[in-house]
């Protein structure tokens, strides 16, 4: 659904001049955009990849799951857009601006924040210029500092995290209005809902493709990350009897792809009393 309400130019617009804070006079959508330039190289499938009338390029990415490579899945979306952007022969000075939004059903980093705006800069001198034109910007619907963005990027973060009867409410967003009327123009339109569903196959078919890859490949790496997937899941599990983790803390053990350290965490959650008792001697593990 997202997919399809994002096709629609004016929607797509509307969006990227709310989170990015400039005038975009036209744009190109495309959707479900797929970039493989080598059989060998992994390829990916963009959501939303639209240009404007200045050449900047723009993917948009709806988030549902946690992810614990995003960042690294950012740059590599970058990388991929350059490719298709730099033709033999052209100069790196005429790559365009790229930008890669996520828009997260949680919080990627765990500080509260709805929107997170990441790029290049210098760490021993922030005045530095160092601006390589890649811009990500990761947005959750789980942010707390509302007074810091615009009333009408809260307004639609909070739609996006809405249920199906809640986001059939009144948001008092003239965006979010418009929104609802494309959804509701999906779901009455044969042509698009028959666009709808051919989405739904195609995420069905790819997700199942994908695990019989990952069958058929039984790679090395697969196989120890699966084992550190098991190691977080139990660590989790064994919490949940104690209450509730910190977000913070709970983010950090997504993100932990050190064995010994996910070894030790799961032994502190086994023997633990309380919470507090775990979150105390895991914050030691991770200084």
């Amino acid at each position: 659904m997202f997919c399809a309400v994002m096709s629609e130019e004016e929607n797509c617009t509307r969006f990227l001049e709310m989170v990015l804070g400039f005038p975009i006079s036209r744009i190109d959508v495309s959707y479900e955009r797929n970039m493989v330039y080598h059989p060998e190289y992994k390829g990916i499938r963009l959501d939303v990849y639209a240009k404007d009338q200045n050449n900047k390029r723009y993917n948009v990415e709806m988030q549902v799951k946690r992810d614990v490579a995003l960042v690294k899945r950012s740059r590599y979306y970058h990388s991929q857009m350059d490719m298709e952007l730099l033709a033999a022969g052209t100069g790196y000075e005429e790559l365009p601006d790229t930008f890669v939004i996520f828009l997260c059903d949680y919080d990627p980093f765990g500080r509260g924040l709805y929107c997170y705006t990441c790029g290049m800069q210098c760490k021993e001198d922030s005045s530095v210029e160092c601006d390589d034109g890649c811009q990500t910007i990761y947005l959750s619907t789980k942010g707390k500092n509302a007074e810091k963005l615009p009333e009408s990027l809260v307004r639609f973060l909070k739609f996006v995290a809405a249920d199906v009867e809640q986001s059939e409410s009144d948001f008092e967003d003239e965006f979010v209005g418009q929104l609802q009327k494309s959804i509701h123009n999906v779901k009455e339109s044969r042509e698009m809902g028959e666009r709808y569903m051919i989405f739904e196959e195609m995420m069905r078919d790819e997700r199942k493709a994908g695990r019989e890859e990952g069958r058929a490949e039984g790679r090395k790496e697969g196989r120890e990350e699966g084992a550190l997937l098991t190691r977080r899941a139990s660590i989790f599990e064994l919490l949940e009897e104690m209450g509730r983790i910190s977000e913070e803390l709970e983010v950090r053990i997504h993100e932990l792809s050190d064995e010994e350290q996910l070894k030790v965490l799961h032994k502190l959650a086994a023997k633990a009393e309380s919470m507090e008792d775990f979150e105390e001697e895991a914050k030691k593990v991770l200084a």
